[in-house]
């Protein structure tokens, strides 16, 4: 692929969505324009990986102008993996909101597209103040997806969940945009190119960047400024939660993993910062998901747990623990919007997501039952599934690195991990087809479609098993992105070896990243 036409991974989306602003309301031509781009740039994406089976790296510079005023675009193959999944994501999820009635709004298709647009941006940017200027356009439409998901007036929880998420992120924005203000002064620049291997000579850039690294740490959620997360991602619908836990903190978790390979050039000092943060994270999270009662809630503290395997591979910074992490990486992002799927594919159809208020929908919905599993397994890291292969790489990295205490928390993790899987599952999915037994408690049970196009929901007038029993069931078109999603893990776990290939790929690149500065250099 040409370098010159990857300014079109930002340009097309905004292009469509200007373009299904201005056409209005017509459901066909927003389905059509929406997954038509999406499936395009993720064709682009995978020829991009293609290209990079050898490594490299491919730069340009908008309109041509000269190397320091130019905005830089560059593509790697952690790049280019990352393009891939997340217009993949992108694709299931979108997919499942029209199925579930929440892209009827005339406005959900642009500002998807809006999302992506920002999304490639911050993916493809060598200079920092632009990956704030895409993180900002990522965010944007990001905060009218999350009113347009509470129709009409909204619950309590929305709205408190609504206003930590808008206020956490201006104010990590901000904290971003200082950092790279203070780069500039410190350095002269914020192009990545210059600033590479910097920090490790030059004590004021290192400081400068590592206000950079703590706002992106925020945007990923990691412990100690982790809980926003968690209160904020539930209070959305799930094709947003979804949306959500595969775009926003996995572009801050690139921007990590970019930034600390080029600019400080893996400094193996500050390694063990990382190490015991990311601990703290897997620990932290994964006991946050204890107390809580519904399907949403415990996913996403276990989401936040997480992010800490994720992030070790980056604090390890060895081939294999690059390797380990970029896979853990890819397979997280998939398998979590497999889950948040399934389990709101459950919650649009019986209204409600509390654990204990519905029971033995696996009977009924075998299915979706099926898809919970096989992701929920993944999530845990047994085998054959991908989530074995992401946690199995990443203990072998760490051995390597020496980092047994690591490895000890990883497996402990896993372990709760499991056990709250079970819980949904034993919660929801298993024992005999029941609601509630009080009516006050009853689950809401989808009724008409309402006016904009969603399933209005009412109470359930009685709460027997005959009841839900009445209730319609899970068709194909909203299990399916979650089935798609659940292929994915276990295809990804017997056939490990492509994705680990490339991942390691991917890692080279970050250890070595002479082709990614030189093709900035000479974009």
């Amino acid at each position: 692929m040409s370098a010159a036409l990857l300014p079109l991974f930002v340009a097309v989306p905004l292009m469509m969505a200007a373009l299904l602003v201005i056409v209005g309301d017509r459901r066909v031509i927003h389905t059509v324009g929406l997954l038509g781009t999406m499936i395009a740039a993720v064709g682009a994406a995978v020829a991009l990986v293609i290209e990079f089976r050898s490594g490299g790296a491919i730069a340009h510079g908008i309109s041509s102008w000269p190397f320091g005023i130019a905005i830089p675009f560059v593509a790697d193959m952690f790049t280019a993996l990352m393009l891939v999944v997340t217009g993949l994501l992108t694709i299931v999820c979108s997919w499942f909101a029209i199925a579930s009635g929440r892209a009827a709004n005339v406005y959900f298709a642009p500002l998807v597209l809006v999302l992506t647009a920002g999304v490639n941006g911050a993916l493809l940017t060598a200079d920092l103040f632009n990956l704030f200027v895409f993180i900002e356009v990522m965010l944007l439409p990001s905060y009218g997806l999350f009113v347009l998901a509470a129709r009409h007036k909204g619950t309590l929880q929305q709205v408190a969940g609504a206003r930590l998420y808008v206020t956490l992120n201006l104010l990590t924005s901000t904290v971003f945009l200082i950092g790279v203000g203070f780069i500039y002064g410190t350095a002269g620049t914020v192009n990545l190119a210059e600033l590479a291997g910097l920090a490790t000579t030059d004590p004021t850039v290192a400081i400068s960047g590592a206000v950079c690294l703590f706002a992106l740490a925020i945007k990923a959620s990691v412990v100690p400024v982790h809980g926003w997360l968690a209160a904020a991602y539930p209070a959305t619908s799930p094709a947003i939660t979804a949306l959500f836990s595969g775009l926003h903190t996995k572009v801050a978790i690139y921007g990590i993993y970019r930034i600390y390979a080029v600019v400080f050039d893996g400094d193996s000092r500050w390694l063990w910062i990382g190490v015991t943060l990311f601990c703290l994270t897997m620990v932290i999270g994964v006991l946050g998901a204890v107390g809580e009662k519904t399907t949403r809630s415990i996913l996403a503290f276990h989401m936040i747990s997480q992010i800490g395997y994720i992030l070790l591979g980056v604090a390890l910074f060895t081939f294999a623990g690059l390797t380990a992490g970029i896979f853990y990486l890819l397979h997280h992002m998939i398998v979590k919007a497999s889950l948040f799927l399934s389990t709101g594919a459950v919650e649009v159809r019986y209204g409600t997501g509390e654990i204990g208020k519905l029971s033995g929908i696996a009977k009924r919905e075998p299915v979706i039952a099926v898809a919970f599993f096989i992701a929920a397994l993944s999530l845990a890291g047994l085998p054959p599934f991908s989530g074995f292969v992401a946690k199995f790489t990443l203990i072998l990295a760490s051995v390597e690195a020496g980092q047994i205490a690591a490895v000890v928390v990883m497996l402990l993790v896993s372990l709760v991990t499991l056990l709250s899987m079970l819980k949904i599952w034993n919660g929801v999915f298993w024992g005999d087809s029941k609601a509630s037994n009080s009516d006050d408690d009853a689950p809401a049970v989808p009724a008409a479609p309402s006016p904009s196009g969603g399933v209005a929901t009412k109470q359930a007038p009685v709460s027997s098993a005959t009841a839900v029993a009445e209730w319609p069931r899970i068709g194909m078109a909203l299990a399916g992105p979650a089935v798609f999603t659940a292929a994915i893990t276990l295809g990804l776990g017997l056939g490990a070896e492509l994705l680990l290939g490339l991942s390691a790929v991917a890692a080279e690149g970050l250890l070595d990243t002479t082709a990614y500065v030189q093709a900035v250099m000479g974009s």
